[in-house]
């Protein structure tokens, strides 16, 4: 097994510009730290307090600007660094500042060398009806493409290097998706299936992420306390899904020591 190999944690964090879960997370990648970079993708260098995120920020000429329904161009810029930077990085996961690892570093080591020439997105037919809503534009796409996915995903060297390639390739479809708001959760799925490569993802989400109590419109459940329902949560969803690697939302007094 190659091990030269590495994992691209590709940060956007705005707001304070900070990770909720810093020290946990820089501790959780020392012990990976040989196959593992970092990015971040941030708002204001100027503002950011922590040494360690402004270590790892990308050069202010890759910053764009982003809001929450547009924010495809952050990943973009994420991609376009992070794959030349450097030649080994493989695996591009995709991350929050209110994300926060839930698996060992042990076991995220076993599944990126086991899994790593395969995306990991967690994608189906879009659940809005597309002749009404906005979202992504996808009225103006065939069927096969009126695609969704989870906003936050694992992708390979190969399928970064598609999803560049498509950008300048097919500028109009790119740009008419993005355009419609929230095309971070389709248009990695259209690429995808674009260029024939969707179904060899494992179709599986990497976050575990609770919709079902959400904070207000747009937001799911913020982890505060290990209370009884956090904690089947996350054990259910741990042993229904082998590929989750993550948890979001995840507030800073948030406690994981019993899962890492």
């Amino acid at each position: 097994m190659n091990t030269s190999k590495k994992a691209a944690l590709c940060f956007l964090i705005s707001g304070q510009q900070i990770l909720n879960k810093e020290e946990l997370w820089r501790e959780w990648i020392e012990l990976n730290k040989d196959i593992i970079n970092v990015y971040f993708h941030y708002t204001d260098y100027e503002t950011i307090s922590s040494d360690w995120i402004k270590e790892h920020a990308l050069p202010k000429q890759f910053i764009v600007k982003t809001s929450y329904y547009h924010v495809v161009p952050a990943y973009f810029s994420l991609m376009s660094y992070s794959i030349l930077a450097d030649k080994e990085n493989q695996w591009f996961c995709f991350l929050t500042d209110a994300c926060a690892p839930i698996i060992p570093p042990a076991k995220f080591r076993l599944l990126f060398e086991e899994h790593r020439e395969k995306s990991v997105l967690s994608w189906k037919k879009a659940w809005w009806n597309p002749a009404y809503h906005k979202r992504a534009n996808l009225r103006y796409l065939s069927k096969e493409y009126q695609l969704g996915h989870d906003p936050w995903f694992v992708l390979t060297r190969k399928d970064v290097t598609a999803c560049l390639q498509f950008r300048v390739r097919e500028q109009n479809i790119f740009n008419t998706v993005c355009k419609g708001g929230l095309a971070n959760e389709s248009i990695f799925a259209i690429i995808l299936k674009n260029c024939g490569r969707l179904d060899d993802a494992i179709n599986k989400a990497t976050h575990l992420t609770d919709w079902n109590r959400m904070m207000n419109s747009t937001s799911p459940y913020l982890f505060r306390g290990m209370t009884a329902e956090n904690l089947r949560f996350i054990q259910e969803g741990l042993q229904k899904n082998d590929m989750v690697m993550f948890l979001r939302k995840v507030a800073p007094e948030f406690s994981l020591s019993g899962f890492l």
